[in-house]
């Protein structure tokens, strides 16, 4: 890639590749090999199923918290056993990205054995998106529920200064044949990753998204960022955003209330984020067999209901996501080039070569 690329040229790249070039910056910044490859395919899976405000885009903050050593490379991942099925994982201010893997992963391993596992983790940093950790588990055979707090970005309904997260609300569960669950949303409107893409883009947002630092709606991207976004289905989105802080801060022992430091805005301080996972095994009240045999016949009825005007097909939450990462699989991951010039820019500071891209699909 060169600097050459015009602002809204897009250039496609396998995900293997940008899977190695996101683990060898990680590991220039001191993550050992383990831990990085986990934080690239996290964020590179985002990016696979169309969640681009949590993909590479988010890399170079990521990389600069761990230089200036507002996040540890290597953390110790202490485990404190509550219950034999309830752990709390103080993940040592490491990536989000290895304490959320490790902690779902104990989660799983205590619902194979007592039908349900749950962790909460504090100590922690922002992990991504969430339905990383509701795939593992998916993939693993297990129900889950994933819930993280988040820097102060959203006020409580009614108010005007940001107080709440936009925290993700994220549940999943396996079925048989057919499309797993998938739910992975934030209470606002959108999310501040949406509305930075559009400031880095020098792009509008839609009016509704957000308020500016006088409270008033804008569709200026910059003024968004110095004011606060606004919840979905007002009091709904908040209460949901507080059950988030809740569970995600309150329950883990996390920071809570507005006291969740911003990754982009904090830069003499961790972050102190939390999360909440749990896990569940489908076979408890049914059996296993029974339980997707269910999960089918509701897909299949979900996907049988008559199609609204305007629409080609129903979907199950999380099959838009899953058509575009089997595309993006082979095709190539699409990204504006002038979104990977940051990246290629702190790359060059590291020598290390930048992940290699093409201006046309690769299959």
């Amino acid at each position: 890639m060169t600097g050459t690329a015009g602002s809204s040229e897009i250039v496609y790249a396998a995900a293997d590749g940008v899977i190695d070039f996101t683990t060898a910056m990680f590991e220039n910044r001191g993550v050992p090999a383990e831990h990085a490859r986990t934080s690239a395919e996290c964020l590179v899976q985002a990016d696979l199923r169309g969640v681009e405000t949590h993909g590479i885009a988010r890399l170079p903050v990521y990389l600069e918290r761990l230089e200036r050593g507002m996040v540890n490379p290597d953390p110790p991942l202490t485990v404190e056993q509550a219950t034999p099925a309830a752990a709390r994982l103080d993940g040592g201010n490491g990536l989000g990205f290895v304490v959320g893997r490790r902690a779902m992963g104990l989660a799983i391993e205590m619902a194979g054995t007592y039908g349900i596992g749950m962790v909460a983790a504090n100590n922690s940093n922002h992990f991504g998106m969430a339905a990383s950790y509701l795939i593992q588990a998916i993939e693993a055979g297990f129900i889950a529920m994933v819930f993280t707090n988040a820097s102060k970005a959203m006020p409580p309904w009614g108010g005007r200064d940001g107080l709440l997260g936009t925290s993700p609300f994220a549940a999943g569960a396996p079925s048989g044949k057919e499309a797993p669950f998938i739910l992975d949303m934030s209470p606002a409107v959108a999310a501040r990753g949406k509305i930075r893409k559009a400031e880095r883009l020098g792009e509008t947002i839609p009016l509704g998204y957000a308020l500016d630092a006088d409270g008033k709606p804008t569709t200026d991207a910059s003024a968004a960022l110095k004011g606060v976004v606004l919840p979905i289905g007002g009091p709904k989105g908040s209460g949901i955003a507080m059950l988030m802080d809740i569970m995600g801060g309150i329950f883990s022992g996390a920071s809570y209330g507005g006291d969740v430091n911003d990754q982009y805005g904090v830069w003499d301080r961790p972050q102190g984020v939390g999360h909440f996972f749990l896990a569940i095994k489908p076979g408890l009240f049914v059996t296993e067999e029974g339980f997707r045999a269910r999960m089918d016949d509701l897909v299949g009825r979900v996907h049988g209901t008559r199609r609204a005007d305007g629409f080609d097909e129903v979907l199950m939450p999380g099959e838009v996501e899953a058509r575009l990462e089997v595309a993006r699989r082979r095709s190539g991951i699409p990204y504006k080039a002038a979104e990977l010039r940051a990246i290629e820019e702190v790359a060059e500071k590291a020598g290390i070569a930048m992940m290699a891209t093409s201006a046309t699909k690769l299959a």
